[in-house]
């Protein structure tokens, strides 16, 4: 599995294309969750082709299913928050070794200089129903934030097969627009940034680093 500290994913260039950032609640198909919204509103947006790609697949989903996206983009400075928190987390845990740090908090927190949020073409999102109610993923989006590691990767042992089946809807969806998971964390997709580029071959990422301010 590569992970996001891997030098390969930092050695990829970044030739951005340029493409504002786009407000994901102007897709009516598509619901956006408050639990992560910030002062700027920037985890409500990604880029205007993430947007289109995320409307493609919410199309290819059965009738009664939609997506409930709970972050976009995410700036650099909280993302350099979140990966130091969970770096003290690890340390507490009695893993002091830096190179071993870094590479134990990318499997959930993306070291920023390459974090697929920052360059807005990044979506955690999940599944509900026509009433809005999640379905079951077999585990909560965010989960490592409560211990709960070990049913975070998309392939998880021990799921339910409800839990599977939606993960597999989940994937395929999100898979046929484009998309690249984040293998350890099955609610984690994107398209265009470096690790995507890295997987998916291309030889350049189309989305740097986006600054809240280049929006629709």
């Amino acid at each position: 599995m590569i992970l996001l500290s891997d030098p390969q994913v930092v050695n990829i260039p970044v030739q951005d294309c340029g493409e504002p950032l786009a407000e994901i609640a102007s897709v009516p198909a598509i619901a956006l969750d408050s639990r992560e919204r910030d002062e700027e509103g920037a985890y409500g947006r990604v880029r205007t082709g993430v947007l289109e790609r995320l409307g493609s697949a919410s199309e290819r989903l059965p009738d009664g299913v939609r997506f409930l996206v709970i972050e976009g983009h995410r700036s650099s400075t909280e993302q350099a928050r979140r990966f130091a928190l969970y770096e003290n987390r690890l340390r507490r845990s009695g893993i002091t070794d830096p190179v071993d740090l870094r590479r134990r908090a990318s499997a959930f927190v993306s070291p920023v200089e390459v974090a697929p949020h920052c360059a807005g073409a990044a979506l955690d999102l999940t599944l509900i129903d026509a009433d809005g109610v999640e379905l079951d993923m077999g585990g909560a989006v965010n989960g490592h934030r409560t211990g709960d590691e070990k049913y975070c990767p998309l392939d998880a042992p021990g799921l339910s097969d409800r839990a599977r089946r939606n993960r597999d809807l989940l994937a395929r969806t999100m898979g046929d627009a484009g998309f690249i998971n984040y293998p350890t964390e099955w609610w984690h997709w994107s398209y265009g940034d470096r690790y995507w580029a890295l997987i998916t071959g291309e030889t350049a990422a189309c989305y740097g680093p986006a600054e809240i301010t280049r929006r629709e």
